[in-house]
């Protein structure tokens, strides 16, 4: 997109790194020197043979190393911008293994709208273990700062927010965080490293619900994480390994194969989620919408600048809650299911299905209420969806208002 400062097609003049589709298409393709395969074969063994005492090949045993995942590893690393990569058995399994790395008493400052799951995470399980979160708007540089504790150890940032589509300023939190000594913490999920690399903004860690856009077929369930500097590395492979949510081989497989169409699938959900969220702006039906992408969006600006492109995600708002079920239940095309990332497009009501753990008055709070949908655009055409959006919408006016 020619507005985006920032060029996915150019090669990296420093490294001589080919450009980031390239890498995506090769991902495995020269790392089997035996055979040649230009497909990185699947390594089921749980355990390799030594040569001798003392020696190794640089595999173990499975859940330290693995060929296959090793493969997958090091391009997430690379296409991330960071030096060591960690592939996990889900983005929450991602989550649990970064988060080990405090301790009781830690503190960390949490972007304010959140998925659902993460802030489960956060106030059922790590609260049992006093670690704690304070919720913000991480744009908020003031509110960043009245919020810092002497206990306080990092800066997780959700950007995009999920469902609200809050842009946080990458840059400014992570020059900020450096400046106390925390750790700034990135779910890089929905714009995937084709559209944002948050490493090369200042940041120290990135992860991903890999099951997202990098697969991108609902079909596989993955977590990445990337970390940058050589402690930080070793101290996330140690947890990676002792923790264990390691991610399988035939996963491992799965998830490189739905990357190395990437760049296509990102054009795409990205082109559509425009042209659909463009038409939802102007429906008389439509109370809001949620998208980076549209300029009247607060944070369409810093989207522009630290990104090279849109996700294919967004949130909007009916005039009447009463609209909710029948539109759900009028949908033809498009599924009502609550994943997002994958070529087929999808209907989420965060209120009752990602959101749910979080409490009432904190979600509506935020804004999650009980008008409030998100929308995963597929690859499908993008009149197609239109249509069945606006059918469903239609239906669902006539039910409501009692128009024949």
């Amino acid at each position: 997109m020619a507005e985006h400062n920032a060029d996915n097609n150019k090669p990296d003049n420093q490294t001589g790194k080919l450009r980031i589709e390239s890498r995506l298409a090769q991902i495995g393709s020269m790392e089997e020197p035996v055979t040649g395969a230009v497909t990185y074969p699947i390594y089921q063994a749980t355990a390799y043979r030594h040569p001798r005492l003392g020696q190794s090949t640089g595999f173990d045993y499975t859940r330290t190393k693995n060929p296959t995942r090793a493969v997958l590893e090091k391009a997430a690393a690379d296409l991330e911008s960071g030096d060591a990569g960690f592939a996990c058995s889900s983005g929450m399994a991602a989550l649990q293994t970064l988060f080990m790395l405090f301790s009781s008493g830690d503190h960390l400052i949490v972007s304010l709208d959140l998925y659902g799951g993460t802030y489960r995470l956060f106030e059922k399980i790590l609260s049992r273990y006093g670690i704690t979160a304070t919720y913000v708007d991480t744009n908020d540089l003031d509110a960043l700062e009245s919020s810092r504790r002497p206990e306080t150890k990092a800066v997780f940032i959700e950007t995009p927010t999920n469902p609200l589509m809050m842009v946080t300023d990458i840059a400014a939190v992570s020059a900020w965080s450096r400046k106390h000594g925390f750790l700034t913490i990135v779910d890089n999920t929905l714009l995937s490293p084709y559209f944002q690399r948050p490493i090369e903004l200042g940041a120290d860690i990135v992860v991903h619900s890999a099951t997202k856009y990098l697969g991108g077929h609902n079909d596989v369930l993955a977590g990445l994480i990337v970390t940058k500097g050589q402690k930080l590395s070793e101290e996330v492979a140690f947890l990676h390994n002792s923790i264990g949510a390691v991610l399988s081989p035939n996963d491992s497989y799965q998830l490189m194969r739905g990357m190395k169409t990437l760049a296509l699938r990102m054009e795409r959900h990205q082109s559509n989620a425009t042209a659909i969220a463009t038409f939802l702006s102007t429906h008389p039906q439509i109370a809001e919408v949620f998208y980076p992408a549209l300029p009247g969006h607060p944070g369409h600006e810093i989207q522009n600048r630290q990104s090279s492109g849109n996700t294919g995600i967004f949130s909007f708002k009916v005039t009447d809650a009463r609209y909710v079920e029948p539109i759900l239940r009028h949908l033809k095309l498009i599924a009502f299911a609550e994943s997002l990332g994958g070529v087929e497009s999808l209907l989420t009501y965060p209120a009752v299905q990602t959101h749910a753990d979080i409490p009432l008055e904190i979600r509506e709070a935020v804004g999650v209420d009980d008008r409030l949908l998100r929308f995963s655009v597929g690859i499908e055409h993008p009149d197609d969806l239109i249509e069945d959006l606006a059918q469903a919408l239609e239906a669902a006016r006539a039910e409501v208002e009692g128009v024949r």
